[in-house]
């Protein structure tokens, strides 16, 4: 990204007054702003607050197709980043932007890095978060794979069934929870036992709100549904909280077709051999064939 004129004269100076803010966008739409100055900085409808306690190290910016990585350092605060936010992974793989500002003229900055946050750690009162550059997403393997089953995610783009529509999704409410991963769920007696089984549960209220899980188990016994998770939600969910079960999906034509009405967004080959047919050859029998049968 070109420097604006006036941000480099100011740079070409010699007398200088910078410093870096961040922007971070977690994937429920939360934007938190930082910055290492000794006063908050506004710009882009975006406070960047000073008093957080988050600064970062040299960044390493290459040229070409390598990662650029650095690392953001902070104190784990009640007005920032909390630590039961990041162990219930609310920040996992937020975006990242940062700048180099004037805060005399914040109008007056340079973009100097663009991503998202890699693996986080925490411990004595302050976390650690890799920051991982946009040329990281270059690492994950593209194309589409031909197999039987079917590529897609549930709701998706590709697979086009509606999770909002009534016949496929509900709202419950939590009676009793236990490690945070089986639940008992009511309201939602009307879909048949294991409906939701490779489902989404979504948390809608209480301190887990906006937290996702994948329905392992789903059992329907006194009007109740009987819901355990294949991992915990990892933060606290009590009784009387709601939650959206989504329908779940193992990803077979038959369950396309019957479950969902959705053949013809099937994104999978039911068609295609598989390795035992592949490998199937058959063998001529010589014994038959005339001349070269069995002699007599």
């Amino acid at each position: 990204m070109a420097m604006a004129a006036d941000f480099g004269a100011h740079l070409a100076s010699g007398v200088t007054t910078l410093a870096r803010c961040w922007a971070l966008t977690r994937r429920d739409g939360l934007v938190l702003g930082f910055t290492d100055h000794d006063r908050d900085i506004g710009f882009e409808g975006i406070t960047f607050r000073a008093d957080t306690g988050l600064s970062a190290r040299a960044l390493q910016q290459t040229t070409g197709l390598s990662i650029d990585n650095t690392e953001a350092l902070g104190a784990l605060s009640d007005l920032a980043v909390t630590e039961a936010d990041i162990r219930a992974g609310r920040y996992d793989g937020a975006a990242v932007l940062a700048w180099l500002v004037n805060w005399a003229d914040p109008d007056q900055r340079q973009v100097l890095f663009r991503g998202q946050l890699g693996e986080i750690t925490r411990g004595g009162g302050a976390f650690r978060a890799e920051l991982v550059g946009l040329s990281e997403g270059l690492n994950r393997a593209q194309g589409r794979v031909y197999q039987v089953p079917c590529a897609a995610v549930l709701g998706d783009a590709g697979c086009k069934v509606d999770l909002s529509d009534p016949a496929y999704s509900g709202v419950g409410v939590v009676l009793a929870d236990a490690a945070q991963k089986r639940f008992r769920v009511s309201g939602l007696s009307g879909f048949a036992e294991g409906w939701f089984a490779r489902g989404r549960l979504v948390v809608l209220s209480g301190s887990a709100a906006g937290l996702v899980a994948t329905v392992k188990v789903d059992r329907l016994a006194d009007g109740l549904r009987n819901i355990e998770l294949w991992q915990s939600l990892r933060a606290d969910i009590a009784p009387g909280d709601e939650v959206r079960l989504e329908a779940g999906c193992d990803k077979r034509p038959t369950t396309c077709k019957d479950k969902f009405a959705n053949f013809i967004n099937y994104r999978g080959f039911p068609d295609i051999p598989g390795e035992d047919q592949a490998i199937n050859i058959r063998v001529r029998d010589v014994s038959t064939t005339g001349s070269q049968g069995r002699g007599k």
